[in-house]
């Protein structure tokens, strides 16, 4: 794949990841979108299914995942790498899957910050932001 192509189709991935943000009122429920966007440390918990809530949360999790494992395989051509992330995002999803059901199920205001956070690293691609400079640095430290 050539210079070009790539840069193309890193810019339309990313773009992908961006649309997921701007519709994620239309294509996810999440009652703690408008919660969080409001001053959350003062009002109470919204009404939730936690069900339903789980399950989207786990649905825009795995599509900022696979776009973001794709982007680094456009970005890094390398089988390691994806088999690496793939682990680190299956055990951050179980994990991170675990502290949140315990929030939305046992909601606390002094808990209202920490859930913010664990939720932010769910919904948004952070991971990516995370991995995509450990592997460029770790390749020029290699190729040095």
């Amino acid at each position: 794949m050539n210079r070009y192509t790539r840069y193309f189709l890193l810019v339309f991935l990313f773009g992908l990841l961006i649309l997921i943000r701007v519709f994620e009122n239309e294509l996810f429920y999440d009652p703690y979108l408008v919660f969080f966007q409001n001053d959350y440390l003062y009002i109470d918990n919204p009404r939730r299914e936690v069900f339903k809530l789980t399950v989207f949360t786990g649905l825009r999790y795995g599509l900022n995942s696979i776009i973001s494992i794709i982007i680094l395989y456009v970005a890094f051509k390398d089988k390691n790498i994806i088999k690496f992330s793939v682990m680190i995002y299956v055990l951050a999803f179980v994990i991170l899957i675990f502290i949140y059901l315990y929030f939305v199920v046992n909601p606390r205001q002094e808990d209202y910050y920490m859930f913010f956070n664990v939720r932010r690293f769910l919904i948004q691609p952070i991971v990516l932001l995370l991995l995509l400079p450990a592997f460029y640095y770790n390749r020029l430290r290699t190729n040095a």
